[in-house]
């Protein structure tokens, strides 16, 4: 017994050690390794978008989805109720190297069987003059006396524009489904705030602490208000995740120290670029500033509280601060950057980062929020914190229920053992007696 309970234990600690340890930066110094690729999202499923609706497959809430596209429309269908916002996000990885323009985008419209597009249609998302991952998202907003508020099929449009000299390639894309419910209470607030606390915020100067960040979406590395050191390679994007909960605000800043040169001169339009997305993959606000090798960086302005009625105003930063969850950081290292410094030798990351203000009281949904895969709960304040990415934080919960059971099975197999004993002992005096 003594041995059983020895292993559990040291199988315990193990657990407990792996589970504990944050996203420590990975080793400096020359890497001849190609950089990371975007890592799909676990246990996603195929499916093949067709050129018109007729055929079109079906999506559903809360799922993800891969598929490919080349410069074309893709359809795809949607059975939605009456009773929630709908929000399709199409996430474009294009291969590294891929040749891009400024005029190469991706377009996402939520339309009804007539063909009509819903209000806000289409999200959109643009390359810019090199290529990497983005995502653009088409919405279904449920509003008085708005079209697509019925209950019913619509149709999911996907569309990949490119130049006759960019790359005609066929490109993984990722579709994810998230469905915001409805809120309670009668008629809900329709006006938003005109304007809100917007000073400049003043970040944490604190010992830099190592988080890496992970390839995309699904692997980011979570952080919170501090300051955290990476490294990135040209080429590069990291992915970050924040918890906002309603009432709080992100202040940002990213820095690129110095870099090892191989010429004696050089310069990136957009060699360090940040982009915050917000929890349905939506881009919130991005920034980007030029890079010769040495120090560098990038301050997004601060954000709008998180508020249910910001989905209303007339300003798009705003507007992306409309529900409470999981906000996401892209910070990239342009391509051409390696063009003069040492491609093989990462360069330090440094990031700041202040989430500002206490939580405040959550909008009356009719149904959950954090069952769709919005809000913040304790177990994403406890990821932040520990820095655990998405599957991370779901192997921990894993590990804590088995733990937990572990000891309640010890437990027991305790007071048995107890209850046997004395059991034993008191027969065994009775033996005597007799």
């Amino acid at each position: 017994m003594g041995r059983v309970r020895r292993t559990a234990l040291a199988g315990a600690v193990a657990l407990g050690l792996a589970v504990g340890l944050p996203g420590a930066v990975h080793a400096a110094g020359p890497s001849s390794e190609p950089v990371p690729q975007y890592r799909p999202a676990d246990g996603a499923q195929n499916v093949a978008g067709k050129p018109t609706s007729a055929d079109a497959p079906l999506l559903s809430p809360g799922k993800v989805y891969e598929d490919v596209i080349s410069p074309e429309d893709r359809f795809y269908q949607l059975n939605l109720d009456d009773k929630s916002s709908v929000y399709v996000s199409a996430v474009v990885r294009p291969p590294a190297g891929a040749k891009v323009g400024y005029s190469d985008d991706v377009e996402v419209t939520i339309m009804t069987t007539g063909g009509k597009a819903c209000p806000g249609n289409p999200g959109r998302a643009s390359f810019g003059s090199e290529a990497g991952t983005i995502s653009a998202v088409g919405v279904r907003r449920l509003e008085e006396d708005a079209d697509c508020t019925a209950g019913g099929t619509y149709f999911v449009k996907v569309t990949r524009t490119a130049a006759k000299d960019s790359d005609q390639r066929s490109w993984p894309v990722e579709l994810l489904v998230k469905r915001e419910p409805v809120l309670g209470g009668g008629n809900a607030p329709t006006t938003a705030p005109s304007v809100w606390p917007s000073a400049s915020p003043t970040l944490p100067g604190t010992a830099p602490v190592g988080r890496a960040g992970g390839t995309g979406f699904n692997d980011a590395r979570a952080v919170g208000t501090g300051v955290w050191r990476d490294d990135l390679r040209p080429g590069q994007t990291r992915f970050y995740r924040v918890p906002l909960d309603w009432g709080q605000q992100l202040g940002l800043s990213a820095e690129l120290a110095n870099a090892s040169m191989t010429k004696d001169y050089g310069f990136a339009a957009a060699g360090l670029k940040v982009s915050l997305y917000t929890p349905y993959r939506g881009l919130a606000d991005s920034k980007d500033t030029t890079y010769d090798g040495k120090q560098a960086a990038v301050a997004l302005p601060k954000t709008a509280p998180v508020a249910y009625v910001n989905r209303f105003a007339d300003d798009a930063e705003m507007r992306a601060m409309r529900v409470a969850g999981w906000y996401y950081i892209a910070v990239t290292m342009g391509a051409n950057v390696g063009e003069f410094i040492e491609d093989a030798q990462p360069v330090p990351l440094t990031l700041r980062m202040e989430v500002i203000g206490s939580p405040a009281k959550a909008p009356a949904y009719k149904e959950s929020l954090s069952a769709a895969g919005f809000g913040v709960g304790d177990d994403d304040r406890a990821a932040a914190k520990d820095g655990l990415t998405a599957p991370e934080a779901a192997d921990a919960a894993g590990t804590r229920s088995v733990m937990r059971v572990v000891a309640g099975a010890g437990f027991g197999t305790g007071t048995l053992l107890l209850l046997g004993l004395g059991g034993w002992i008191v027969l065994a005096r009775r033996g005597r007696t007799v």
